[in-house]
């Protein structure tokens, strides 16, 4: 829903006018296995935390096109490291720190005893004191590092999760490999001008000469390019706002009038229109009988 950039850019208009340091750290502590819809229940059906984290690795970009993941062995247990490109600005330092701190909790949600990591490595230089990160975290924080990343121990890596379930998680991990194989046949431009047009939404139907625009693209480049994989903007925006809608309304917390605005319907009536023509039903019936 929202661009990194955008992300970014509210971090620091907050970092402007308070201090920051402890933020990310709250931020990723408040994260929970349910946060994170299919793969969040992948992570706790998983037999061990080595499970939880290559699942990560693996389906992570079935969640996110910022980041991705990496575990890589170490003499003292494994790195789970986080990758996101960018220009390192304060507002990606932060959401990084978010991420790191989110990982842990998540382990702490799965893990049977009291978790804490080896060590926690930042790339980017320290705040005035990291006493509340060691703090949090239980272990050192080594910032100016060569990588953002969480060494977890062999020990805790094989522990088994108190929540693991073989069946569930078959269950869930051929679930999973089925989005991901329909994430990698889609045609990278069809997946790439959906993000752009769910990005746009909030602000009304958006036009091709804007997505173009947002992709580095002329209008006429960009429909050609469109019409080369037998694509058409207008399928595509219908496809992201049906898509869209029926994620918003399987989650409680949003109005059908916040719905119908996310999904760039000047009126509630006139999505409640569109909606009926896309699954035969009202907004409302739908989420009654799928939340």
């Amino acid at each position: 829903m929202m661009p990194a950039v955008v992300y970014y850019d509210m971090l620091e208009s907050m970092a402007d006018k308070v201090d920051v340091t402890e933020l990310p750290v709250h931020v990723g502590a408040s994260m929970r296995c349910d946060d994170y819809g299919a793969l969040g229940l992948a992570w706790k059906a998983a037999p061990t935390l080595y499970g939880s984290c290559a699942r990560i690795e693996r389906y992570a970009r079935l969640w996110t096109g910022v980041v991705t993941y990496e575990l890589r062995e170490d003499p003292r247990g494994t790195l789970f490291i986080l990758h996101r490109t960018g220009e390192r600005r304060l507002g990606l330092r932060l959401s990084n720190e978010a991420t790191l701190a989110s990982g842990v909790s998540l382990s702490r949600e799965v893990c049977p005893v009291p978790f804490a990591p080896v060590e926690v490595f930042v790339q980017h230089a320290a705040p005035t004191s990291k006493a509340f990160h060691e703090d949090w975290f239980g272990c050192p924080v080594t910032f100016d590092a060569d990588l953002d990343a969480v060494l977890i121990s062999q020990e805790a890596m094989e522990r088994p999760n108190i929540l693991g379930d073989a069946g569930i998680s078959r269950y869930l991990v051929s679930h999973l490999d089925a989005e991901l194989a329909d994430f990698t046949c889609t045609p990278p431009l069809a997946a790439q001008t959906k993000n752009a047009i769910a990005q746009a939404l909030n602000e009304g139907a958006p036009r091709m000469k804007d997505i173009a625009k947002s992709l580095g693209l002329s209008t006429r480049s960009y429909h050609r390019r469109l019409s080369e994989h037998g694509l058409s903007f207008q399928s595509l925006t219908e496809e992201t706002r049906r898509e869209l809608a029926e994620g918003l309304l399987r989650d409680a917390q949003h109005s059908l009038a916040d719905i119908a605005f996310l999904t760039g319907f000047s009126e509630q009536s006139s999505f409640t229109r569109a909606f009926k023509r896309w699954f035969g039903k009202t907004p409302a019936s739908y989420r009654k009988s799928h939340l």
